[in-house]
């Protein structure tokens, strides 16, 4: 029985990047893999036999006395802790290969020299930007930013990137110069996986070396979705309330075209939306966090899930869900997010930023009618199903597991 060592900052369903590597973990199963975890400590964590080699908890948000939150954050740089307890779990499990996901600020880079040393093949799928910007978005508080391109990291500083934060965005720009002298990732990491063209180009240019990337699109499982190709009434998004997700926009635009709109989500922009859904009369209902099928019979029943981003988005599986239930997508016209939406078939694209121009197509999606509607849930439907199915999605990730002799 192959077996291999899934590594991720938190071992539960906490976001994106951990449910792509859950559902990855599950498919391996299925096919005869035996997977070992390798994560931080934290009471959310799902149990494992496995939990003695999990690092120390950290969270900035604890109330951390001055010396304890100067060893947290030298630690969040480079772990030694990290790299010493998967060296451990290389030498106890004997793993044919290494499958890192998110493991910035916890588990940190460092780990990337242990596995290389006990030479172990490792691969790491890269879920945002973070390799090469320190803040991972590369996004700034004037718009879309390149400025730390070519090791200029000293930009995060000027800019506070980190939550407006002079130390952290000083923490953060040390630690991207740091292992990119290093080479943590460049020289330690045989093969990257990335879901979107966009993201392996973007990481391309900015130094991550060629011939080592792998595209691999995120599957979704559309086998257990009900879709429903009528036509809803309200346009709604999912997913944090946060800056970069373009909402201030989307709420401007719900008010400019006069439509019916939902957010679905929780985030530090909450309040700031609310006063201007309040100010400009738009018709917007905040229905808080949601899971499971009650997110679904939203997104399901919705006229169009809209994605403002005003980021570089890799490849939002909710987008694919959204597919799966038969809802039509409009979309920014940035990052990955044009990948998966054929203008005029499955969706469409607005200019990200631009309230008027999302306006202007909530409005002509207002206007389509329900057998228009229809026919583009149907397209959308068809669309996931030919090209992100999970067996696909497998099949790909053991031939990258090939390449490297681990499958």
């Amino acid at each position: 029985m192959p077996t291999q060592i899934s590594v991720t900052s938190y071992y539960y369903r906490r976001g994106g990047a951990e449910a792509v590597m859950l559902d990855q973990n599950e498919l391996l199963t299925d096919r005869g893999w035996n997977i070992v975890p390798f994560a931080m400590e934290y009471e959310k964590n799902f149990e494992t036999e496995y939990d003695d080699y999990f690092v120390e908890e950290i969270d900035f948000a604890s109330d951390y006395t001055p010396v304890e939150k100067v060893r947290k954050v030298v630690k969040s740089v480079y772990s030694l802790e990290a790299r010493k307890e998967i060296g451990r779990l290389i030498d106890d499990v004997k793993p044919d290969i290494v499958h890192a996901h998110n493991v910035y600020h916890h588990l940190t880079p460092a780990i990337f020299g242990a596995i290389q040393k006990k030479g172990v093949p490792a691969v790491m799928t890269v879920h945002d930007l973070k390799i090469g910007c320190p803040s991972k978005l590369m996004l700034a508080a004037d718009g879309v930013c390149e400025r730390c391109k070519g090791g200029k990291t000293w930009n995060a500083v000027q800019q506070r990137c980190l939550k407006g934060s002079l130390p952290l965005s000083a923490v953060a720009a040390f630690e991207t110069t740091l292992h990119n002298f290093m080479g943590s990732y460049r020289k330690n990491v045989d093969l990257f996986i990335l879901p979107s063209h966009f993201h392996t180009n973007k990481l391309i240019d900015w130094g991550l070396p060629a011939e080592k990337t792998r595209y691999l699109p995120n599957a979704v499982d559309v086998s257990e979705m009900v879709p429903d190709f009528s036509a809803g009434e309200r346009f709604v998004f999912v997913g944090r309330l946060s800056e970069e997700k373009g909402l201030l926009t989307f709420v401007k635009a719900v008010a400019e075209s006069g439509v019916a709109a939902t957010i679905v989500g929780t985030g530090p922009q909450e309040d700031e939306l609310r006063a201007l859904v309040e100010r400009t009369g738009a018709d917007v209902e905040f229905a808080g966090y949601q899971t499971g099928d009650a997110l679904f019979d939203i997104v399901r029943t919705a006229r169009a899930l809209v994605l403002p981003s005003e980021c570089y988005e890799n490849a939002p599986v909710v987008l694919l869900e959204a597919y799966g239930v038969g809802t039509p997508v409009l979309g920014s016209d940035l990052g990955g997010i044009p990948e998966l939406i054929v203008p005029g078939e499955t969706g469409n694209l607005a200019t990200a930023g631009d309230a008027s121009s999302f306006a202007e197509q909530l409005s002509a999606m207002q206007a389509m009618t329900d057998t228009e509607l229809g026919d583009m849930g149907r397209a959308g439907r068809a669309f996931v199903e030919e090209r992100f199915a999970r067996e696909q999605y497998l099949d790909g990730l053991l031939d990258i597991y090939r390449e490297l002799g681990a499958a």
